[in-house]
């Protein structure tokens, strides 16, 4: 398929309504929100005699408390309820909280617009679990990160949108209120009709017993996540994104005002570019994972936010300008373009970092408990924004500068990211190997989807290079247990990263037979509990680029479990710089270039009882061909 494949579900039943009525709803949601507060910051006197100033920090806690208290009933009901007569019921009842809002726009009753800001807050809490359930329910696994790029593009989009049009509505005269009532009622209407074009979408436990106490929900729901360790710890991944977003963007405001001297449009620019930059990062993660679920983009994704952050620091000490500017002005300001340009990269780091993680999510959490698994990410996220909020008032309260609070952020980043990525190493080896197929190699796989979604398998493979692992593990959509002779397993560099992909050690008989026997027991035992395990039959690196036979290893796995063997072999390896290749070190550095070619090509499972070594020398031999 093509690299825009991605907006081809644009044109899909299956994914375009469901598209449209989140985006919708992502649109409204903030259009209300940002006319009201809008609207309380330069007209409080008219409306109550709360200070503006409190407002603004009460108010936006009001929409996320829905979030801490209903998540996890709003996940039990998405798993319970088909989801496009739940997205249906979600709709109606936005359009009721607008009606709310429209009598309280126009009869200026204030406390009528906050409940409708709080109904709306449970909207939100609502459709979030059906929005990542969906997904993974009617796309297919090659589809799922395009599909989650598209579907963070428009959020940010609808976000950036809604609070761009509430702020111009509610500040039109002299008829703002009327606009902004009438608008939030047509998009509510919108996203209805969106929502009746949803495809029918099962629910995957529609005998599931509603608990009614969201406290002890919530703690089981999250009790329930702890239980894979990977998931669990990309969720506080996704809810420590949603911290470092709130805390760059809630300063936002007073930066453009005080640091860049700018009226509300250099604030809305801020917003745009940042906005656009999450957009292009999310879309730009289909091409960069090549169309699977690459959780080695988030510690890139990581490395860049921190990078960024801190630049963004160091570029706003470099702008001296002092007089007031519109936005027009500030693009002829020095060091200005500077700032866009980190602003936007943060953007763009943060949607390469939260698609993965997504994606990452949706595929390895129970299919019967998606729905309440993001219930309990979106309870971490709501509690993560509150923190940032409470970071930000004690580092303000210490007397920080706002762009000093840039640095601060960026740099707990780092810190937070080598937390995550040292309890789950997958990531940075997942990372690594990214790198080395997008930097000094260029990588084709040939039939990818032969390797199972699920379920044990033996991968078999010639060995040609010391990175064969690597670039085996990179071009697989699932983690790969190899097994590999113990003395590239004890290599400085390498066997770091052999030691954190949970790589199986073997020793030759004559060496070690203890461990030996110990690594057909560690491969028995990775196959029982349904993993990939991939091995090298031919026992060691080639020196003459040719195939030698394969051991009775591969005889011996098969006869203890009853598994498919899968025959893959690499091509075009031979001769680079991490072969046995006799030819002169320097000559094989350069003759090759950079970016180098090389394939993976993975043949049609073989029944346990046919793979023998002799067999399966054949099948990777004639998948390898002349290429070597």
């Amino acid at each position: 398929m093509s690299q825009s494949s991605q907006f081809s579900l644009l044109t899909q039943r299956r994914f375009a309504p469901f598209f449209w009525t989140q985006f919708f709803g992502a649109f409204n949601d903030n259009l209300f929100k940002t006319a009201l507060l809008v609207m309380l910051t330069f007209d409080a006197l008219n409306w109550t005699s709360v200070s503006a100033a409190t407002l603004n920090i009460v108010l936006p806690a009001l929409f996320i408390l829905p979030y801490v208290v209903f998540s996890a009933t709003a996940g039990q009901i998405a798993d319970k309820v088909e989801k496009s007569r739940l997205a249906r019921i979600v709709k109606w009842f936005e359009i009721a909280v607008m009606l709310v809002a429209g009598i309280g726009w126009l009869s200026h009753t204030l406390w009528l617009l906050v409940a409708a800001l709080v109904g709306m807050g449970v909207h939100s809490t609502l459709f979030g679990p059906v929005k990542y359930a969906y997904l993974p329910q009617n796309l297919k696994p090659e589809e799922l990160v395009g599909g989650n790029g598209v579907i963070e593009m428009g959020t940010f989009v609808g976000i950036l949108l809604g609070e761009i049009v509430g702020a111009l509505l509610v500040a039109h005269k002299p008829f703002g209120i009327e606009l902004v009532a009438g608008a939030t009622l047509l998009v509510a209407v919108i996203g209805l009709v969106a929502s009746y074009r949803i495809p029918l979408s099962p629910a995957p436990e529609p005998a599931l017993q509603i608990n009614p106490n969201p406290l002890a929900e919530s703690l089981r729901n999250l009790a329930f996540s702890r239980q894979n360790r990977t998931v669990f710890l990309s969720m506080l991944g996704n809810s420590w994104f949603w911290f470092y977003g709130a805390l760059m963007l809630s300063q936002f405001p007073v930066y453009a005002k005080d640091y860049l001297h700018g009226d509300h449009g250099v604030f809305v620019l801020l917003l745009t570019v940042f906005s656009l930059g999450i957009g292009t990062g999310s879309l730009l993660c289909e091409r960069l994972s090549g169309r699977k679920v690459e959780i080695g983009l988030v510690p890139f994704g990581s490395i860049g936010l921190s990078v960024f952050g801190i630049d963004l620091y160091f570029a706003s000490l470099g702008y001296t300008n002092s007089a007031a500017v519109d936005m027009a002005g500030l693009l002829h300001q020095a060091g200005v373009a500077r700032i866009l340009a980190d602003v936007v990269l943060i953007g763009v780091f943060g949607g390469l970092f939260i698609v993965p993680l997504f994606a990452l999510i949706q595929t390895r959490c129970d299919p019967r408990h998606v729905s309440r698994t993001i219930a309990g990410m979106n309870i971490m996220n709501a509690l993560f924004m509150v923190a940032s909020a409470l970071l930000a008032m004690v580092l303000l309260k210490l007397g920080a500068t706002i762009p000093q609070m840039f640095l601060a952020t960026a740099i707990l980043n780092a810190l937070v990211a080598l937390y995550i990525f040292s309890l789950v190493p997958e990531f940075l080896m997942r990372f690594l190997a990214w790198l080395l197929i997008h930097t000094i190699h260029r990588v084709k796989v040939v039939g990818v989807e032969r390797i199972p979604e699920s379920g044990p398998a033996v991968l078999v493979c010639n060995h040609v290079s010391y990175v064969d692992a690597i670039v085996i593990g990179a071009a697989s959509p699932r983690p790969i247990r190899f097994v590999m002779d113990h003395h590239i397993f004890a290599t400085p560099l390498l066997g770091w990263i052999f030691r954190t992909a949970k790589a199986i050690p073997i020793a030759p008989a004559r060496e070690d037979p203890w461990l030996m026997e110990k690594a057909y027991i560690d491969i028995a035992q990775a196959l029982h509990q349904g993993d990939l395990v991939c091995i090298f039959p031919e026992g060691r690196l080639t020196t003459t680029g040719e195939m030698g036979e394969f051991r009775g290893g591969i005889a011996k796995i098969v006869e203890r479990s009853k598994v498919p063997v899968i025959p893959m072999a690499l091509r075009g390896l031979w001769g680079s710089l991490l072969t046995r290749d006799p030819g002169k070190l320097f000559e094989r550095s350069f003759t090759r270039g950079p970016r180098s070619r090389l394939a993976l090509a993975i043949g049609a499972p073989v029944a346990p009882q046919q793979a023998t070594p002799e067999y399966l020398h054949q099948q990777v031999k004639a998948l390898r061909g002349d290429w070597k």
